[in-house]
């Protein structure tokens, strides 16, 4: 029997949905990895995608995280709509739906077991185990979707075989192959075969919950009783709070009717959205596209709504659904209204359970609607403006919903607008657009660089956690040390150096935007540690060179995210202004930590260089050049360190304070 790698398989609904609303929100490579390794057939249709001749003679992807950082979010998220799409042509009856989540249910419950074998019995690579369970029992899954008798019956008679032809031709190579080809073999059949193999045999039988699968831990691997079933209790608890997440029933007859229709109602959705936008006037500027957009974005969600354009750190209203409108422009400082929450909190609010400011009573009034709703437009790192519509408080779901769909896909569209204008404008010679469009495109790079980056830093990791050797730990902490002075370099390279040795004014705020995704992707990728951007709302400018500005941060955040401890922690940098000392105006940047707080030895010499402490891969001089940069910002610096962390003060003087000493 013939079959098609590229495989369309029913999946869950719910864990549809999931992966969609994960890619809408922009969520990480990782959660969205989580999400789509849960689901047999999104786990095939992406492998066969990543795997084929569409990338050329490429490296085979053995895994979904290579499979998504091959693909690209957005190429994802174009085959989870085609995906979803055929999730409606698969018409299943009661029965069937049954069938489709115990097929789950088993396949996720192998998954986690042979993870857990493989962490326990020290296989190099638990994910790899992980994937090869939930791809065990494919063949069931392809004759839930077999349209004639005698396929049913061929996928049914030969599930084995058809999973291990497919990892073949996935190109997850020979022993992934012979994993599935042998995982019915008896147990005595198993004693001297490959570690993979044992551990996916000993996994398809504990999932079965039986007698058998006891014995045959003890068999292959020795395990005694006591903790084979402390292993499969540990799996079935994961696997109800799996499902929970999902609102997948496990203790009742499922249905995925009612979770079908939602899948139906996000892909309509998606597509008014997309068809609303596309009454736009093709390469118009931000405000243009807002004020069009804004009786388009009335249409679809049979709210009247008005359209703010955000500049000079003022709200403008552009434009409204219906009637004649006020000149109304109001300051972009958080005052406790809809609009402006909405604006610095980068997200949907409602008024609903809200007292009503006056700025949301005056807009309550332009709506003529009973409660309000101000959804922001994102475009990449800018927000160019927002929508403030009319609600219903008791039902605002649905446009909640669909405006914020409207609204990402509107954001998508003026970035792409953006970065065509830069094309065009970098085409006519103009130097300054060419660079910046070079440095849009090293920051794209840099991001790609930084994902498997990440991937590498996370294994060392597991690694350390597995190793018994001393040496080797000190080994593999070396490793880790390189790969962060090089997400160091990748920092500094996305970055411009200042066209001129002529000082500021330069926003410390706007800087540290910048520096946001840079840091986020390079340092704080691995899920424990944590970033935190605390920004007053008072201009920060002064009058110094970006470039010393960005070194300085880099040196203070790096030390600070290395001094983490290895479970996790935080990093916060919070900025004041103004700061009033000695009878002048400062700008006040403080960059903290949640780490054990530094040595003695090191507090006792803190800005001279010194011998580090971090092992071969650093030079103990980053303090020194921090202390030198703030001198010649003529700014001063102090540090307080402690059991509970540290944290560095800088004031550094103020651009008008400057301007008054010329």
């Amino acid at each position: 029997m013939t079959i098609a790698t590229d495989l369309q398989l029913p999946s869950l609904p719910e864990i549809t949905l999931r992966a969609l609303e994960a890619c809408h929100q922009e969520a990480s490579y990782r959660q969205i990895s989580d999400i789509v390794s849960a689901d047999t057939a999104l786990v095939a249709r992406i492998l066969a995608l990543a795997n084929s001749a569409l990338y050329g003679p490429l490296t085979q992807v053995r895994s979904v995280d290579q499979a998504l950082l091959r693909l690209g979010t957005r190429r994802f998220h174009t085959l989870l709509m085609t995906v979803a799409l055929g999730q409606l042509l698969f018409e299943l009856g009661a029965e069937e739906w049954q069938q489709l989540r115990d097929f789950w249910r088993h396949s996720l419950t192998t998954a986690l077991t042979a993870r857990a074998l493989a962490t326990l019995t020290a296989y190099p690579e638990p994910d790899e185990a992980f994937l090869l369970g939930m791809l065990h029992n494919i063949g069931e899954l392809m004759a839930l979707r077999a349209r004639d008798e005698a396929a049913r019956d061929y996928c049914l008679e030969h599930p084995a075989d058809l999973a291990a032809d497919l990892a073949q031709s996935w190109g997850l190579g020979p022993l992934a192959a012979d994993a599935l080809r042998y995982q019915q073999a008896l147990p005595t059949e198993l004693r001297d075969a490959s570690h993979l193999v044992k551990i996916l045999g000993l996994a398809t039988r504990l999932a079965q919950s039986d007698a058998s699968g006891v014995s045959a831990a003890s068999q292959i691997f020795g395990l005694n009783e006591a903790l084979t079933r402390e292993i499969s209790r540990r799996i079935d608890h994961e696997v109800t709070g799996v499902a929970s997440s999902l609102g997948i029933t496990l203790d009742e007859r499922y249905n995925g009717d009612s979770a079908t229709l939602k899948l139906k109602q996000t892909i309509l959705r998606q597509a008014m959205a997309g068809q609303a936008l596309a009454l736009a006037t093709p390469g118009a500027g931000p405000d243009a596209l807002l004020a069009e957009t804004v009786s388009s974005l009335a249409l679809i969600t049979g709210c009247p709504a008005l359209c703010f354009g955000y500049r000079d750190d003022a709200l403008v209203l552009l434009s409204g659904s219906a009637g004649e409108l006020p000149a109304l422009s109001v300051t972009a400082v958080p005052g406790g209204s809809v609009l402006t929450d909405a604006l610095h909190q980068r997200e949907p609010v409602l008024l609903r359970g809200r007292t009503a400011t006056v700025l949301d009573r005056q807009l309550l009034s332009l709506l003529r609607a009973p409660s309000l709703l101000a959804v922001p437009v994102l475009a990449g790192q800018h927000c160019p403006g927002l929508f403030a519509l009319g609600t219903d408080p008791a039902h605002p779901e649905a446009t909640l919903a669909l405006s914020r769909l409207f609204c990402q896909q509107l954001g998508t569209a003026i970035a792409s607008a953006r970065e065509e204008r830069n094309r065009e404008s970098a085409s006519t010679g103009d130097p300054t657009l060419e660079q910046e469009l070079a440095l849009e495109s090293l920051r794209r790079q840099i991001h790609e660089v930084s994902n498997p980056l990440t991937i590498i830093r996370q294994y060392l990791h597991q690694l350390h956690k597995r190793l018994d050797d001393a040496e080797a730990r000190k080994d593999l902490d070396v490793l880790r040390e390189e790969l962060d002075r090089a997400g160091h370099l990748l920092m500094r390279m996305s970055q411009p150096e200042d066209a001129s040795s002529d000082p500021g004014p330069v926003s410390i705020n706007r800087e540290l935007e910048r520096l946001r995704t840079v840091l986020e992707d390079t340092m704080f990728r691995d899920g424990e540690r944590q970033l935190v951007l605390t920004l007053c709302q008072t201009p920060t400018d002064i009058r110094a060179s970006g470039a010393q500005l960005r070194q300085i941060v880099l040196n203070l955040v790096r030390n600070a995210a290395e001094a983490l401890p290895s479970d996790g922690g935080a990093v916060t940098i919070e900025t004041s202004s103004p700061v009033w000392q000695h009878g002048r105006a400062w700008v006040e940047l403080e960059i903290s930590d949640t780490g054990p707080g530094l040595p003695d030895a090191v507090a006792a010499h803190l800005f001279s260089p010194v011998k580090s402490t971090k092992g071969e891969g650093h030079s103990g001089l980053g303090l020194s050049i921090v202390k030198r940069l703030m001198d010649d910002m003529e700014g001063i610096i102090a540090c307080r360190t402690g059991n509970s962390g540290t944290r560095f003060r800088l004031l550094i003087p103020a651009a008008e304070q400057n301007n008054n000493d010329d």
